[in-house]
C-alpha cells in the first residue's frame, strides 16, 4: 500500500501572472512566497500571461522587460526552474490555438457576466476590444491545456475557474471525456499588503495606480523613502486596529511578515516610540527582506543566455503536454490531421 501511494502520480498546479506591472511586496508576500513549498507536494506550472497582458495597450518595450524581470524574479524568489515548469505563455502555440477552439464553445451572456470585463472595460472606455471580451476562454485554455488538477485563486478570479469549469463540462458532454475538471485551490492565505499612501486599497503593481506601492526591485533608498512617507494616523501609538488604523496596521503586517515577529510582540517593542521609529524598522526588516532577492533578479538578468535557456526548456516542457491535449481537441472537433 506504501509503495503504491509513494510512486502516485502528483496532482497538476498551474498558475499564471501578468507582467502588466511591476511584481509588489504585496505580490512576495501575500502569494509567491508560498509558491516554493508547493513544489514538492505538486507539478507546478507558471507562466508569464503576456497574451493576456495585450487586452490593453502596452508598451512593448516595457512589456518585454517586464516580462524577463518576472521570470528572474521568480527564479530569485525560490522557483527552481528544474523543479517547476516556468515558461511564456507567447511561446507556448497551443494556448492561443485552444482558446479559439474554446470561444466556440463560450457564451455570450457568460462572457458578458464576467466582473473583470465590466471593470476593465470601465477602466480603459477607448479601447473595448473583442481579446477583453473574449479573455476568459483563453483563460480557459491556459488551465486546460495541462489537464491541471489544482488552480490557485483569490477572490477576484473564482468566477474564472468556474467558467473554465463550465466550458469544460460542456465540451466533454458533446465529445466524451476530453478535459480534466480543475478545482479551485485556496492557497496559503499570506499577508494581505495595503498601498503605503491607501491603506483602503490593495497594494497595485502599476504605480499609475498606486504611488505607494513597493516593488521587489526597489532600490533600499527607495524603500526607505517609501516608509518615511507611509500614511498613519494622528495618534502615535502603534496598536493593531484595521477599523480605527488602517496604515499602522497595514505597517504592523508587514513588520510581522518581514521578521516573523507577533502583532503583540510588534506592539510590546514599540510602547512609548512614534509613529517615525516604527516606519523606520519597517523599512529596514523590508530592505534587509529583499535584499537577496534584488541581488539575485539582477544577477539572472545579466546573464540572458541562461534565461533564454530557462525560457526554452520551459516551452518546451510546457508543448509537450499542451500538444497531447490539443490533439484530442483538433481530433474531436472533426480538424484533419496535421
Amino acid at each position: 500500500m506504501n509503495e503504491v501511494s509513494a510512486s502516485a502520480p502528483k496532482k497538476r498546479m498551474l498558475s499564471g501572472i501578468k507582467p502588466s506591472g511591476d511584481l509588489t511586496l504585496g505580490s512576495y508576500l501575500g502569494a509567491i512566497r508560498n509558491w516554493k513549498g508547493r513544489e514538492e507536494e505538486f507539478e507546478c506550472f507558471y507562466f508569464m500571461a503576456d497574451l493576456h497582458t495585450i487586452t490593453v495597450r502596452q508598451n512593448p518595450a516595457d512589456l518585454r522587460r517586464r516580462s524577463l524581470e518576472q521570470l528572474a524574479q521568480y527564479i530569485a524568489c525560490g522557483l527552481d526552474p528544474e523543479k517547476n515548469v516556468l515558461f511564456f505563455q507567447s511561446h507556448v502555440h497551443q494556448h492561443a490555438e485552444l482558446g479559439w477552439v474554446l470561444n466556440c464553445y463560450a457564451m455570450f451572456g457568460e462572457l458578458s457576466r464576467m466582473t473583470q470585463f465590466k471593470d476593465k472595460s470601465a477602466k480603459n472606455a477607448d479601447n473595448i476590444n473583442g481579446g477583453l471580451f473574449t479573455y476568459p476562454a483563453l483563460m480557459a485554455a491556459d488551465i486546460l491545456l495541462y489537464q491541471a488538477d489544482l488552480v490557485p485563486v483569490g477572490d477576484d478570479q473564482k468566477q474564472h475557474v468556474e467558467l473554465t469549469r463550465d466550458i469544460a463540462k460542456r465540451f466533454n458532454g458533446i465529445y466524451g471525456d476530453v478535459f480534466k475538471m480543475p478545482e479551485p485551490y485556496i492557497p496559503k492565505v499570506g499577508a494581505r499588503i495595503m498601498s503605503l499612501v491607501n491603506p483602503e486599497a490593495k497594494m497595485s503593481k502599476s504605480e499609475d495606480e498606486d504611488p505607494g506601492r513597493v516593488t521587489l526591485m526597489d532600490k533600499p533608498e527607495d524603500i526607505m523613502r517609501l516608509f518615511k512617507r507611509a500614511v498613519t494616523d494622528s495618534e502615535s501609538c502603534v496598536r493593531f486596529d484595521t477599523e480605527n488604523k488602517k496604515g499602522i496596521s497595514n505597517l504592523m503586517s508587514i513588520y510581522s511578515a518581514a521578521t516573523g515577529l507577533s502583532l503583540e510582540q510588534i506592539e510590546n517593542d514599540f510602547v512609548g516610540k512614534g509613529y517615525g521609529d516604527f516606519k523606520k524598522a519597517v523599512g529596514e526588516s523590508v530592505v534587509e527582506l529583499l535584499r537577496p532577492i534584488r541581488e539575485e533578479a539582477t544577477r539572472l538578468l545579466a546573464d540572458k543566455a541562461y534565461l533564454q535557456k530557462v525560457c526554452a526548456e520551459g516551452a518546451q516542457k510546457a508543448s509537450y503536454v499542451a500538444e497531447k491535449t490539443l490533439r484530442k481537441v483538433y481530433k474531436k472537433v472533426g480538424f484533419v490531421a496535421r
